[in-house]
Parts: structure tokens; C-alpha cells; sequence
């Protein structure tokens, strides 16, 4: 592992940012509200995202919340803006990102890791299934509340249009419809998410995760999980013969000559992540 920077940005208060070699870990640091988001941490959030994103250092995020209690329990409800007109308030507390700024995020093809370190409810399940995996310690409880206080997991969250696309019908409609709380093992039964471990090992075996991704090629990793993601709006036809703009970036890149080469030569590969 490379040296930890604590500072990866200036002036974070609702989250931290820190690098440890190609890895970023973004820790949620409000956990005198369990780790609820106001306005102020959507934006904030969506800045270190796009930093994550322009960085062509940093290969893998991990985001986490402080403490052992909650990874994120959603929005704050007691610093929500327009309370009387819920329609303005879902259009001006959170940035064109979605919430935490990542969840309507569509153009980030670096991969993403939930470390679970305590309750993901509503927007903190929302992160969740926004990610490209997740690791829960066994404490960990998961649910989609909103209807229980008269709203609905919709827009910058996309709660509802995720679930459904990521386990079966019949147990997301359970979550959608009857707001129950589900614990760890329930969630990765369901496919939710990956693994279970026991409490304070979900940050250590995410980056065990992280660490596995690094030995590909980036561009490879990126064109993959791009090409993934446009085949679930896609015919299986269009999803094998389309030329995804990723793909040929891979493709021409010098990864593209040095993995075969690599192979050859029994040595492990140098990955650039550059074109040619």
C-alpha cells in the first residue's frame, strides 16, 4: 500500500477523503445523526466524487460511515429545506449526482465499494445498491422507510428503480411495499450484497476487494463495468455488438498490448492506463 493522505481535499466537514496507494476511502462523518445527509453533505460528497473521478491516480472508492452504528440512515430529516413543498425540496437539496452524489451518478465507470458499518436505511440502503459492491458487517439492518413518513424512495436516490433491477421482484416488492427491516445475512441472501463479516472487518475486506481489482488493467475495469451497465437498457443483440466507447478506449490503449505481452513473458504486467 502506498502513503495514506488524509487531506485528500480541503475543507471537508461532513465526510472525510483519504488515499491510500490507487485507493480512496470516503467515510460519511456525521455520526451525531447517524450519518444522515443534509444538503450541505450532498454537495460535499458529490465534490469528492468528482474528484475521485477526474483523478487518474485513483482507481477504487470505498465509502463507510464513522462509528459502529450506522453507515448512513438516509436524510436529515430535521435540516430539510421547504418541508411544506416536498416537490421544491427534492429539486434544491441535492446536486444534479443525486444523493450522496453518487446515486445518479452515470458516468462514473471506476468501480465503487460499500463498506456496511452499521444501519443503511432509506438513502443509506440507496448508497448501498449504488455501488458496485458491498461488504456489511453482521450488525448491519437495511430497509426503504420512506413511505412510513409519507415519501417514497424516488429521484436523486433511485431506490425504487434500483431494487428491483438488482433481486428478485417479489422480495423487493416485500421491501418496497411493507418498509421492513432486514438484517445482513437477509441482504446478501436476497443479492444486496456481497459478504458478511464480522463487526470492524467490512473496511479491511472491502479493501481486500479493492486490492483484487487493482491487478487489472484500469481501462479494462472501466470498459467492463461500463459495457455491464449499458446492457441492462439494451437488447442482448445491442449488448454483443455494439462498439461501447469504453471498450474501444481499452482497446487502444497501451494495456492492451502489455497484458498479452506480459503473459509471454511470465512477469507481471505494468498497467498504465494510457492510450497509445
Amino acid at each position: 500500500m502506498g502513503e495514506t493522505n488524509n487531506s485528500y481535499l480541503p475543507g471537508l466537514k461532513a465526510c472525510k477523503a483519504e488515499v491510500d496507494g490507487q485507493i480512496l476511502t470516503i467515510t460519511i462523518n456525521r455520526p451525531e445523526v447517524l450519518n444522515a445527509l443534509n444538503p450541505e453533505a450532498h454537495h460535499e460528497l458529490s465534490r469528492v466524487f468528482d474528484a475521485f473521478s477526474e483523478d487518474s491516480n485513483l482507481r477504487v472508492a470505498i465509502i463507510t460511515g464513522t462509528g459502529t452504528r450506522a453507515f448512513c440512515v438516509g436524510s436529515d430529516l430535521k435540516s430539510k429545506l421547504h418541508i411544506d413543498n416536498p416537490l421544491t425540496q427534492s429539486v434544491t437539496e441535492k446536486p444534479p449526482t443525486g444523493f450522496a452524489g453518487l446515486c445518479a451518478r452515470f458516468d462514473l465507470y471506476k468501480p465503487v465499494i460499500a463498506a456496511v458499518n452499521g444501519a443503511a436505511i432509506g438513502g443509506g440502503m440507496e448508497i448501498v445498491m449504488a455501488c458496485d459492491l458491498a461488504v456489511a458487517a453482521e450488525h448491519a439492518v437495511f430497509s426503504l422507510p420512506e413511505p412510513r413518513v409519507g415519501l417514497a424512495s424516488l429521484g436523486g436516490g433511485g431506490g425504487l428503480a434500483r431494487i428491483v433491477r438488482q433481486i428478485p421482484m417479489k422480495q423487493a416488492m416485500r421491501l418496497i411495499l411493507t418498509c421492513e427491516q432486514i438484517t445482513a445475512r437477509e441482504a446478501l441472501e436476497m443479492g444486496l450484497i456481497n459478504e458478511v463479516v464480522p463487526a470492524g472487518e467490512e473496511l479491511s475486506k472491502a479493501r481486500e476487494l479493492a486490492e483484487k481489482i487493482l491487478l487489472s488493467a484500469p481501462l479494462a475495469i472501466e470498459a467492463s463495468k461500463a459495457v455491464a451497465l449499458a446492457s441492462l437498457s439494451n437488447t442482448l443483440e445491442r449488448s454483443i455488438l455494439d462498439q461501447h466507447p469504453a471498450a474501444m478506449k481499452m482497446l487502444l490503449s497501451e494495456d492492451a498490448k502489455e497484458g498479452p505481452r506480459a503473459f509471454v513473458e511470465k512477469r507481471p504486467p505494468r498497467w498504465t492506463g494510457k492510450l497509445t
